[in-house]
């Protein structure tokens, strides 16, 4: 039987204590009070709690204070903070400080029991998990993930011809990558090509190369892709698009491990690893005629699929945390946090483009967001469907429910001040700066357009 996780509450108000106390026992937790920052310090030290959850405002040592000497003590112990007082600047400094979140009264009993399941899973042990320095760049936890760094590693060495399979924007080249990372041939080139990416009567001659005047244009002899990767790794990008006439002739570099320029008469011996992605399903392409059969055995030797984001959605807050780290770098910001409300969103949504899709909205996000925090407001998500049950609330639905609880969070006033700062920057953007025509797309008048840009210092 899993052990009870114990909940320290920490309130100078009897009554709210009280409450949170009943409410967590009820609930299965095993939870203990102090009614000042200095009590709770002193059961700190008498025996271990898996959770804090502190009021702010206390007269003789705050909950940030509190959080502050906790972080001292033992960084793993989350600490969610909550205030009736719905200070941004409290809210900015606890998230900065480590807190796990940050909750205003009066709020729903189902929120803070959401947050606190969250804040204590953040603590349980994570699966082990190799080095993710050694796959490539590659992001994630989750089973589906640990099963392919797996097979990464089990097929690394071999010389065994690879096909990774999946939707765009799943990282298939990442894992080409590592799978040349962990092979006998690390050293040597790594050299990918996307067969859409090269007009059909250019790809033979990037794929073997070719001779000097073999057709208009040939001005000095060329090395295809094979021959740049010999002893190495080549990675074939997109292959379900290659036409019939060079996927024979690739059927036999396979085969014959040996190729002739266009237009050479030299035959070329090489020794290549071919690892090839496709975002198509490739036996149905062989059925329908569009696709050598022979080829794809020879390609498909270790097949690899890649899941989709939304089937390893435990992967969303890790993946989040990396390109925020990443994009804040990069920008130049502190944008270290995601509020509980935005990531909710994220882990909500369904993601038709992926990590690919889930970069590019943390990255907007980063570049929109003026505080250190990342609020649902600076998520641009497409028009697509949660990821839940029919009958389930839209995105446009549940984007409003978070900024609601933003607003409560910020106070009303504050955020209005916050919506009005980035449409203002967001109506210039749009017209290149012209305030006639900024005022204009958001339907008011110039004059009031221009106070509130010099109120704002815009």
């Amino acid at each position: 039987m899993a052990e009870t996780a114990k909940i320290l509450v920490v309130d100078d108000e009897p009554s709210m204590r009280e409450f949170l106390v009943i409410l967590l026992n009820k609930n299965g937790y095993g939870a203990h009070a102090a009614a000042s920052g200095a009590e709770a310090l002193t059961l700190l030290r008498q025996r271990r709690f898996d959770l804090i959850v502190s009021d702010i405002r206390m007269p003789d040592l705050s909950g940030l204070d509190l959080l502050e000497n906790v972080k001292q003590q033992d960084l793993s112990i989350p600490v969610v903070l909550i205030t009736a007082y719905a200070s941004p600047e409290d809210a900015v400094l606890a998230m900065k400080n480590g807190a796990y979140d940050y909750i205003t009264k009066p709020f729903k009993v189902d929120d803070i029991l959401s947050v606190i399941k969250a804040a204590l899973g953040s603590r349980q042990e994570k699966p082990p998990v190799k080095n993710r320095d050694s796959f490539a760049g590659i992001i994630g936890n989750s089973p589906e993930m640990l099963k392919i760094y797996d097979l990464i590693q089990r097929i690394g060495p071999t010389q065994a011809n690879v096909l990774i399979y999946g939707e765009s924007g799943t990282g298939k080249e990442l894992v080409a990558q590592a799978i040349h990372q962990h092979s006998d041939v690390a050293a040597n080139a790594f050299v990918p090509i996307t067969c859409s990416a090269i007009p059909e009567n250019l790809i033979e001659s990037e794929l073997f190369g070719h001779a000097k005047g073999s057709f208009t244009g040939a001005i000095a002899n060329k090395t295809g892709l094979f021959e740049l990767a010999n002893n190495g790794s080549a990675f074939l990008d997109e292959i379900g698009e290659l036409s019939p006439l060079i996927q024979t002739k690739l059927l036999r570099v396979l085969q014959e491990r040996e190729f002739k320029k266009v237009g050479g008469t030299e035959t070329i011996k090489v020794k290549v690893r071919i690892i090839s992605a496709t975002n198509k399903n490739l036996e149905e392409e062989v059925m329908a005629g569009r696709f050598r059969e022979d080829l794809f055995y020879r390609l498909a030797v270790v097949p690899i699929r890649m899941p989709p984001l939304r089937e390893r959605k435990g992967d969303v807050p890790l993946l989040v945390d990396h390109f925020l780290k990443k994009y804040s770098a990069l920008f130049g910001k502190e944008v270290q946090q995601i509020s509980s409300y935005a990531l909710k969103v994220l882990m909500d949504y369904d993601f038709p483009g992926n990590v690919r899709e889930l970069e590019n909205i943390v990255e907007r996000g980063v570049a929109l967001e003026s505080s250190n925090i990342i609020l649902p407001e600076s998520l641009t998500l497409s028009g697509h469907r949660l990821g839940r049950s029919p009958g389930a609330e839209t995105v446009g639905e549940d984007a409003f429910e978070a900024a609601e609880e933003t607003a409560f969070a910020l106070g009303l006033e504050q955020y209005i001040t916050e919506i009005e700062k980035r449409l203002i920057k967001t109506a210039l953007a749009r017209t290149g700066n012209s305030r006639m025509k900024a005022a204009d797309l958001l339907k008011m008048s110039f004059r009031s357009f221009r106070y509130k840009a010099k109120k704002y210092t815009i």
